[in-house]
């Protein structure tokens, strides 16, 4: 089976916990490798300012991933994030090379 290479970044909301942060990522980690996801990379970006404000919120705190996978996984990734409280903003893109991140 062929995967392609994607990149995700979420923003959650600032007032999250480390907690609930770390539990975020395990979790998403997670899907990814059981839905026949791999070269799983996850960068914690950390608080930043946003350019505007989202549902009143002034600050972010970014996550990163790279990974290979499917469009099934993409979708299953996408409705989870969806309806996730504590994430204001997702996006998921196709990366055109693999060379945009280092497998580990």
């Amino acid at each position: 089976m062929f995967l392609n290479s994607y990149e995700t970044i979420y923003i959650l909301k600032p007032d999250v916990t480390d907690e609930n942060n770390l539990f975020l990522v395990n979790f998403y980690k997670t899907l990814i490798k059981k839905n026949g996801g791999k070269n799983i990379l996850i960068q914690h970006i950390g608080r930043k300012h946003l350019s505007y404000n989202i549902s009143y919120y002034y600050d972010g705190i970014y996550v990163q991933m790279n990974y290979q996978g499917n469009g099934k996984l993409v979708k299953l990734l996408e409705k989870s994030m969806k309806f996730n409280h504590n994430i204001v903003r997702y996006l998921i893109v196709k990366c055109s090379h693999v060379d945009n991140f280092s497998f580990r």
